[in-house]
């Protein structure tokens, strides 16, 4: 996970809405920055690699199931294309598409990539002298109580929220659309907060503190704030934000009808991923029950 959050989230959302220019038509609207395919990239050759060992070694299917492995790709994909695709610069100029990007972000790559477990497939990519020591340097007091505080699910929770509304206010959006330092920042703290959310509800907790029961509590806290947000988006009789009453015009959209479908986007969809989440964690709990 902590492999996850400084190879993935920072350079995806680092290198997100960077200005390009000089781009070939054939690539136009594409976020092709270096940095980003490369780390994308390496991300994904280092999971391949660390899987394949792992498999080698435990057997197919062990450590790391196929199911697991899938996730972890179309978590993947599911980045790569908020981040790399025309989506990205069509996000600066509609809300709606801005609001699928953040979605892709938060309730589609977030969870996909925790349940693929980067962490291990990681560990076994790197040679075999340094896995012992990188493990280690991660169980050192000083960064273990503050991962214990960030991942236990109110504190991830509490995090995800804070980000998620305080970003969606006026003068905050509006900031991000024109600075592309609060834009960077805007992208990170989604995406890091959403796998810290997932990570906390989604089970990996080795000493056993959280059942399913916090888990599914919240998720439905959750579902309930995220959609109180896409309601008041949806039912504001006027765009709140300045920056998409022009860019929409521009298309022929009305800004109004644009930031609605963007509220209706985080409201229904959004929250139905969170309902398809809780109904998961209270299946696996009931099947591991029986057994």
């Amino acid at each position: 996970m902590r492999t996850l959050i400084l190879l993935l989230a920072w350079p995806g959302a680092a290198f997100a809405h960077v200005p390009r220019e000089h781009v070939p038509a054939a690539t136009a609207g594409w976020n092709l920055e270096p940095w980003l395919l490369f780390l994308l990239g390496l991300s994904a050759i280092g999971y391949g690699i660390g899987l394949r060992r792992l498999w080698r070694s435990a057997g197919g299917g062990r450590g790391v199931s196929a199911v697991q492995a899938w996730s972890f790709a179309l978590g993947w994909l599911a980045l790569a294309g908020a981040l790399v695709t025309p989506l990205d610069a069509l996000g600066g100029r509609l809300f709606s598409a801005h609001m699928v990007q953040h979605e892709l972000l938060m309730v589609v790559a977030a969870p996909l990539l925790v349940l693929g477990r980067p962490l291990a497939a990681w560990t076994w990519a790197l040679p075999a002298a340094h896995r012992r020591g990188v493990g280690a340097l991660f169980q050192r007091a000083g960064w273990a109580g503050p991962w214990a505080a960030l991942t236990a699910p109110l504190g991830a929770f509490a995090l995800h929220a804070i980000a998620l509304w305080a970003w969606h206010i006026p003068g905050a959006f509006d900031a991000a659309l024109r600075h592309d330092a609060l834009h960077v920042a805007q992208h990170f703290s989604f995406l890091v907060t959403g796998l810290f959310f997932w990570w906390s509800v989604l089970g990996h907790d080795p000493r056993g503190r959280y059942g399913a029961g916090h888990s599914t509590a919240f998720l439905f806290a959750t579902m309930m704030h995220t959609s109180a947000l896409g309601a008041l988006l949806s039912l504001a009789p006027s765009p709140w934000y300045a920056r998409y009453v022009a860019e929409a015009a521009a298309l022929g959209i009305d800004a109004v009808e644009d930031q609605q479908l963007g509220g209706v986007i985080m409201w229904v969809p959004a929250a139905l991923a969170y309902v398809v989440a809780a109904l998961a964690v209270v299946g696996r709990t009931l099947t591991r029950a029986r057994a």
